[in-house]
């Protein structure tokens, strides 16, 4: 079975910037992917004596998604440092360039759709790329990065425990839907499994409270994933890493039963905002639907994005309307592949991106009317 393309040279540089002291930062995207990604590799990083490590979850909201130059200036001053993005980076072309410029050394870990031209990164890792001839398309980049600590551990020589991994590997798949497939069923079944004999404070106290009784993937996202969705970032860390990196059981029995009620609380906000939404666009004869609002949290666009392409069956781009710049999200049925339309309309978009049929974008406010405007010429070609 052929091996990810680039998988051994990115272990063996994560390697050397360990053996060198070299400074290691680790950006993630703020979702549940993002999280186990950084979490896997942060950890395998600290087994194998990483001192110099920090992590950053940018904020979708305030900074975008992937790499973004709000988070960028907030990182200058840790450069030079080994800088790897997990779960994101793909498509930023130019702000890695700005990166490079900063003084940092780029590496990109992703599983999302892969533009044209990619970044100039010194290492990419992403089983889409031209020349991979692995069967790890449609993992979860935890999935990924799962394989990149396995081989980071064999490389050294050291003992692992595979269970602490698949677990967040198996939160991650579950969480990003990932097609079932051979290596993801794997991942989950195994992964869920080591939840029995879980160590984190975090998993132990969740299961408590829910009552989750080790079922299937069914179970998991019905009990577990809702308290463990949250997708925001404070002061640059995401309250998920947080929870899923507390030792206390006090603490994370209090963490737990927050996260609980907001997910109740969450739950009952959306579907009000999903029926304001519905209401709007109900009569529209446009063959997508492009719509923001300035109340709509953009933590709900990516569900409300999915319940109205399975009701509408067509193109669905629903954003959060900032004061100059709205990010939002993007669903299209089966057959039309949401990365490549936007790619089309790059020009009226500051960043972009994802699956074929789940994306994300952010474009300026007097660039809105033009995309929507270019998005129709797409579908209509």
């Amino acid at each position: 079975m052929a091996e990810i393309k680039n998988l051994t040279k990115a272990a063996n540089r994560i390697l050397k910037a360990i053996a060198n002291r070299e400074r290691i930062i680790l950006y993630g995207d703020s979702d549940p992917d993002g999280v186990s990604s950084v979490l896997i590799l942060e950890e395998t990083m600290r087994a194998l004596g990483a001192k110099s490590v920090k992590v950053y979850f940018p904020d979708r909201e305030t900074e975008g998604y992937g790499i973004n130059g709000g988070a960028m200036r907030v990182l200058k001053r840790y450069a030079p440092a080994l800088f790897i993005t997990l779960d994101c980076g793909i498509t930023n072309i130019k702000e890695t360039e700005i990166a490079k410029k900063m003084g940092f050394e780029v590496m990109i870990v992703d599983h999302h759709k892969v533009l044209a031209r990619l970044p100039k990164a010194s290492i990419i890792v992403d089983p889409k790329q031209k020349g991979d001839k692995s069967s790890a398309k449609e993992l979860a980049c935890a999935g990924i990065v799962y394989k990149l600590a396995q081989n980071i551990f064999k490389l050294a020589q050291k003992q692992w425990e595979p269970e602490r991994f698949l677990e967040l590997a198996a939160l991650a798949t579950i969480a990003d839907q990932m097609p079932t497939e051979q290596e993801n069923e794997k991942i989950i079944r195994e992964g869920l499994g080591a939840l029995r004999y879980t160590k984190r404070p975090a998993f132990k106290e969740l299961i408590n409270l829910t009552g989750y009784n080790h079922g299937g993937s069914g179970e998991f996202r019905e009990k577990l994933l809702p308290a463990l969705n949250v997708w925001s970032a404070r002061r640059h860390i995401n309250p998920i890493y947080e929870f899923l990196t507390e030792t206390s059981a006090a603490k994370a029995k209090k963490m737990a039963q927050s996260f609980l009620r907001q997910a109740k609380e969450r739950k009952k906000e959306l579907r009000d905002i999903y029926e304001a939404a519905d209401a709007r666009v109900a009569f529209s004869k446009e063959p997508i639907i492009f719509e923001g609002d300035s109340s709509w949290p953009l933590v709900f666009s990516g569900a409300m994005a999915s319940r109205l392409c399975h009701k509408y069956k067509k193109p669905i781009f629903i954003y959060k309307k900032g004061r100059k710049e709205s990010p939002g999200a993007a669903r299209t049925p089966r057959g039309i592949d949401v990365v490549e339309m936007m790619d089309e309309c790059k020009k009226f978009m500051i960043t972009y991106g994802g699956h074929p049929q789940a994306g994300g974008f952010r474009a300026k406010n007097k660039d809105l009317d033009k995309l929507k405007a270019c998005l129709l010429e797409q579908i209509a070609r």
